[in-house]
């Protein structure tokens, strides 16, 4: 094997799968079956010959780009996984290749100083206090703190964690008590569920917020929450907001949320996993007005901010709430030493952690944070374009007017239609949309995700839809 030519070989492949997708010269979707895949790929031959090399290499990357979802692709508009700047990329090979566990600063000095960096970027955007670079320095005065975790769904976890051992530092060794309780927004993301349900506090115990039609939690309702946490004699763990929803993209007001839980002693914590990319911007950040009241944050990188798979920042405002939620006992690892960095393993679920910061940092550090505000701002601003082209078709209703870059819409017609149309265009790779419900009905949705995607591809789509919709009444 020839480690540098077969690198040559998988750059010149994804450049030229690069210019083929932008250039819409392939379909953004294709799905053979997994058989097929397998085939194609000769993975078993590969395995047993060891062969995966020079040209075996060459064919196998243009069998494995046929079956690709295409990211970069002006056509696809489905889901919230970020089109990632190729920086990232060389970001994420440096990290596969070195292969530091950072999580223990000794095992990788440059990637937990990377990831440091980037953590202190994000609590001063929110408006907390930074991490001191000197160890002996921390939780000796107010400040913030932070780790880079694998998904959104580990960091709403890893949040909620130090919300309940802030609530009651007994339960971590004495088990769940049984009369927790989490307040969220009946649209939030599954995972809060999830963590309820890992957590021992049960998915049906968690007590849902009113919300307006378009799922948007209504401030001056939170005090019917509050008040049946207490008649069932629940504590409540915290408090969960929407920043922004994933279904409809829109923000839950974070502000006078925080000022109810502030006021009533409830731990806040916000999934800004989509939307905290606003914080990058000036023009959008307003929607966070007031997220330095809340106690909590989590940001995915690899949705808006165009970072590789995975990459999440869960942030608290004081850095006590999150450095006592892990304590481990390790002998080969916890014991005096000679410490000149931070070891980021007290503050994270996992103990083997990927040097996550460096493909964050890359992407940061390639486009300028002038740069990434411009990206935020066109998508936000081009799904409010799409939002009133579409609006404006007699065929077509839209039931909200979005806040990011996601949107729903409906051709007229029932459920199965828009289930049927969105079938039919991934059938075709010509379009990836996905759908979602809402009050009991169908909308199909887009997500705003690739830099390359215009209002020439939304027409298209609008076009698309109304031929396929045809096709399926005649």
């Amino acid at each position: 094997m020839n480690f540098l030519d077969d690198a040559k070989s998988v750059l010149l492949q994804l450049d030229h799968y690069l210019n083929q997708t932008i250039n819409k010269q392939n379909k953004v979707i294709n799905q053979e079956s997994i058989d097929e895949i397998q085939k194609k790929l000769c993975l078993q031959d590969h395995v047993e010959k060891g062969d995966l090399t020079g040209k075996n290499l060459d064919t196998f990357l243009s069998q494995y780009f046929e079956n690709v979802t295409r990211l970069h692709h002006p056509c696809y508009l489905a889901h919230q996984v970020g089109t990632t700047h190729p920086s990232g990329a060389l970001g994420s090979l440096i990290d596969g290749f070195t292969n530091n566990p950072m999580a223990i600063y000794e095992m990788g000095p440059s990637a937990a100083a990377v990831e440091f960096f980037m953590i202190n970027l994000i609590l001063s955007k929110i408006g907390w206090n930074k991490m001191p670079s000197r160890i002996k320095e921390r939780l000796t005065f107010s400040h913030g703190s932070g780790v880079l975790t694998h998904g959104g769904s580990l960091a709403n976890l890893t949040a909620l964690l130090a919300a309940q051992n802030n609530l009651d530092k007994d339960i971590r060794e004495k088990g769940n008590p049984g009369d927790l309780t989490i307040l969220v927004p009946e649209s939030s993301h599954y995972s809060i569920a999830k963590a309820a349900g890992i957590m021992g506090i049960g998915e049906q115990n968690v007590i849902l917020l009113k919300t307006d039609k378009n799922g948007t939690v209504l401030p001056d309702r939170l005090k019917d929450a509050y008040q049946e946490a207490k008649d069932k004699n629940k504590r409540i763990v915290a408090l969960v907001a929407n920043a922004c929803s994933t279904a409809t993209g829109l923000y839950d007001p974070v502000d006078e949320i925080a000022d109810f839980c502030n006021e009533n002693g409830i731990w806040f914590h916000v999934d800004g996993a989509h939307g905290a990319c606003a914080l990058f911007t000036d023009k959008h950040k307003y929607r966070f007005k007031g997220v330095q009241k809340a106690d909590s944050l989590i940001i995915d990188a690899h949705k808006m901010l165009r970072t590789p798979n995975l990459c999440a920042a869960i942030l608290v405002k004081d850095a006590n709430t999150l450095d006592l939620v892990f304590q481990q006992k390790a002998s080969y690892l916890f014991h005096e030493k000679n410490q000149p960095g931070f070891d980021f393993i007290q503050q994270a679920i996992e103990c083997t952690k990927a040097g996550l910061g460096i493909k964050f940092y890359f992407v940061l550090a390639a486009m300028g944070e002038k740069g990434m505000a411009a990206y935020i701002e066109r998508q936000f601003d081009l799904t409010t374009e799409a939002h009133n082209y579409i609006h404006q078709q007699d065929d077509f209703e839209c039931p909200c007017r979005p806040q990011s870059n996601i949107l729903c819409f409906r051709y007229n017609g029932s459920d199965d239609l828009q289930l049927a149309i969105r079938d039919k265009l991934i059938e075709e790779g010509s379009f990836y949309i996905s759908s979602t419900n809402l009050e009991d009905k169908r909308f199909l949705r887009i997500v705003l995700m690739s830099p390359y995607t215009t209002m020439e591809e939304i027409k298209e789509l609008v076009f698309a839809i109304r031929e396929l919709a045809n096709s399926e009444g005649s």
